[in-house]
């Protein structure tokens, strides 16, 4: 199945919507979503944006599972992230934690490539894992916040 990827355009306005929950249950819970995010931060680990997160194993382990917490709350699991968001919106709280990053479309795709990796490892209905990335590929546009003049290759 295709993992369509479209161009990030500065200020647009970015429809999306949550994940269906049908798609935490199919993954098997929280501690599928949990093997399915470990296996995307791995690749991400050995990604070229691999820089973004802490270098020391035990650092990124810890974002690891504070971001996988975000993930199993997005897609309907048990309200584990709220404590770490101190209330505010999931959404709001994961676009403005990228704040600190210059995060470029080139590395917005590289993100979704290791995702497209780790949901092409997954034995599940492919129609849960298009609703999944409808998700993160809009709302990962949010996330990118440094925009070049120059053409990207990619469209």
């Amino acid at each position: 199945m295709a993992y369509e990827i479209s161009k990030t355009v500065k200020d647009e306005k970015v429809p999306f919507k949550r994940p269906s929950p049908e798609f935490f249950e199919a993954v098997g819970g929280s501690s599928g979503m949990r093997e399915l995010m470990y296996r995307f931060y791995d690749i991400i680990y050995e990604s070229d944006i691999h820089n973004f997160f802490p270098q020391d194993k035990a650092e990124f382990d810890k974002v690891k599972v504070k971001n996988t917490k975000f993930f199993i709350q997005l897609c309907g699991g048990p309200k584990v992230y709220e404590q770490e968001a101190g209330g505010a919106d999931l959404n709001d709280y994961m676009i403005h934690i990228h704040d600190d990053f210059t995060i470029t479309d080139n590395a917005r795709i590289e993100w979704l490539g290791c995702m497209k990796e780790a949901l092409e490892q997954q034995d599940m209905d492919e129609e849960l894992k298009q609703d999944f990335w409808r998700y993160v590929e809009a709302f990962s546009k949010l996330t990118v916040n440094q925009f070049n003049t120059l053409s990207n290759p990619y469209f």
